[in-house]
């Protein structure tokens, strides 16, 4: 009698509709490691989604944590395809290279972080040998009208963790200085925000040694995150 109630039960579990995999789990990539953030807007045109971060254990991904998320004005666009300049946000698959901040890092942050100083400029002028690249000071071949002076962005900058869209070998007028970052007033000229006590959250639970990512894009469609 047992056996027959433990078979039956096994039948009817396997008819039971079983819930969606974890975001993470239909993703073609994930970087690799057993951290991941997905950032997704519900359309190619949003300003705003969602941010989740994810654990992978035993095999399986679990939520870690989720915040309302703000993108570029222009929202989002292909990485691959994106023209600087456009105010949208890269959608694809990226490393996470280290944090910074205007403040001091969030206690239990165990990412390399920089601290911003009146010397730290983010290099955007296509033109310079340190385009798309973190300087102090600002180098003479870098049009200040050209680079962001980190310090001027107390809120924004509070904390943040930089995006490698573009980095690792810099396609000029590509974009340069897309990060995760704390809200401003608005939508973003291209990063990633979410709230304050989201990006203290984020840095307290990323751990470099498990080679979190991000992956960036849309519900559904062309821009789907799910395609990276």
């Amino acid at each position: 009698m047992r056996t027959a109630l433990v078979t039956g039960s096994l039948i009817v579990s396997a008819l039971l509709p079983q819930g969606p995999s974890p975001l993470p789990a239909r993703l073609a990539d994930t970087g690799g490691g057993s951290q991941l953030i997905t950032a997704v807007a519900p359309a190619p045109g949003s300003t705003a989604g969602r941010v989740t971060w994810w654990d992978r254990r035993a095999g399986r991904w679990f939520e870690a944590g989720s915040a309302e998320a703000r993108f570029g004005a222009n929202g989002l666009t292909d990485g691959a395809r994106r023209v600087q300049g456009t105010n949208t946000t890269p959608a694809g698959l990226y490393a996470l290279p280290y944090a910074f901040g205007n403040r001091r890092a969030p206690a239990g942050t165990q990412y390399r972080y920089r601290r911003v100083t009146d010397a730290s400029w983010w290099c955007q002028d296509n033109a310079s040998g340190s385009y798309n690249r973190w300087t102090e000071p600002l180098p003479a071949d870098c049009a200040p009208g050209e680079a962001e002076h980190l310090a001027d962005y107390g809120t924004q900058y509070a904390h943040a963790l930089v995006i490698a869209f573009n980095y690792d070998r810099p396609v000029r007028g590509r974009g340069a200085g897309i990060f995760l970052h704390v809200n401003g007033r608005g939508a973003t000229a291209g990063c990633v925000s979410v709230p304050d006590r989201a990006m203290r959250a984020l840095l307290r639970w990323a751990d470099p040694r498990r080679s979190p990512h991000i992956a960036i894009g849309t519900a559904s469609g062309a821009l789907a995150v799910t395609r990276y």
